[in-house]
């Protein structure tokens, strides 16, 4: 369940990261060389805010998935017996 639970979040948080990362690159590319930097400032601001989200997302389902790797054969020996 722990892996079904940390994929999910790893999935969310590479959509997370991509979308907002994506959008944010666009506004700031399609601003041009002579834009405003309010503009650019705005976009990575709200572009920045759910990226951060998405790599927190990422990095826990990561926590959670070496966590269960972590498992020495002892205490998986004792599981099954």
């Amino acid at each position: 369940m722990i892996k079904l639970l940390a994929g999910l979040l790893l999935a969310i948080g590479i959509l997370l990261m991509t979308g907002s990362g994506l959008c944010s690159l666009y506004v700031i590319i399609g601003a041009g060389p002579s834009s405003h930097w309010t503009i650019i400032w705005f976009a990575l601001v709200f572009g920045g805010l759910p990226f951060a989200l998405g790599g927190g997302l990422f990095a826990v389902g990561l926590r959670l998935l070496k966590k269960q790797r972590r498992i020495s054969l002892d205490e998986l020996d004792d599981r099954f017996r």
